[in-house]
């Protein structure tokens, strides 16, 4: 009988054993679960997955280990290696089939890697779901409160961000700004200096994003600028629903730029 070392979905055997697979050394660093007193263990038993799917060591179809399996390869308890499977399986990285296993469904972009290391882009993904809340709650206040001028501001770092894709010269700074533009509208300090306090992972998601765009078709650059447009739209209309509901697409939407390699 196959074992779970071998086994995949369909296609020839892996012959390599999984446990030499997951603990291999890779071109970033050793091999094993190092820990970083930085990153959760969950974030970094995350990046070493993450690394080893989007270099193609575990491809489409693979059976990963079972969670008792993982626990003893990398020296992490069970909720560990649960937190890290289910966060790959939200980012549409893995499959739990009930009776069967975890496998392998799709690959990001080869050149992720060569944008940030593969614990920080689960470090990122992770501050995605604040920004969800934060930053959709943010957008619905400024469409409710936001004064002529702080709309001006909205429509300016838009149109400088809209130049920067003009030239193809996507920065993480015209990014953000815009962002911060719309926090600050909402009238209420306590959401720019939430995303302030955010700086470094804000930066980190928006420069491994931006790096994709950019190394992308320039329809990529053109959809990130679109969904911009509706939400500078719904807040120059003052319509609290479409401003939130806009603003959270287009984080969704950065998310899956990173994460799907079927985007470029």
């Amino acid at each position: 009988m196959t074992s779970w070392k071998e086994r995949r979905v369909t296609g020839p055997v892996i012959r390599k054993p999984m446990q030499e697979v997951l603990l291999e050394k890779s071109p970033s660093g050793p091999a094993g679960f190092v820990l970083n007193k930085r990153q959760s263990m969950g974030d970094q038993l995350y990046g070493q997955i993450l690394e080893q799917i989007t270099s193609g060591r575990l491809p489409e179809g693979t059976r990963l280990p079972a969670e008792i399996e993982l626990c003893k390869m990398f020296g992490v308890s069970r909720p560990v290696v649960r937190q890290a499977l289910q966060r790959l399986q939200a980012d549409g990285l893995v499959h739990a089939r009930q009776g069967s296993g975890t496998y392998v469904m799709a690959r990001p972009a080869d050149r992720l890697a060569s944008f940030a290391e593969p614990q920080r882009v689960a470090e990122f993904l992770r501050c995605i779901e604040v920004r969800l809340v934060l930053e959709g709650s943010a957008a619905r206040f400024a469409a409710e409160r936001r004064s002529p001028s702080e709309l001006q501001a909205i429509e300016l770092a838009h149109d400088l961000f809209a130049q920067e894709v003009a030239r193809g010269q996507l920065s993480p700074q015209g990014d953000l700004a815009f962002h911060m533009a719309v926090a600050a509208a909402s009238n209420n300090d306590f959401y720019p200096l939430l995303l302030e306090h955010l700086h470094e992972a804000l930066e980190g998601f928006m420069n491994i994003s931006l790096s994709l765009t950019r190394t992308s078709p320039r329809e990529r650059a053109s959809a990130v600028l679109q969904e911009h447009a509706l939400i500078v739209e719904a807040i120059r209309v003052q319509d609290p629903d479409a401003a939130e509901v806009a603003m959270k697409f287009h984080i969704t939407q950065a998310r899956r730029r990173v994460i799907d390699r079927n985007r470029d």
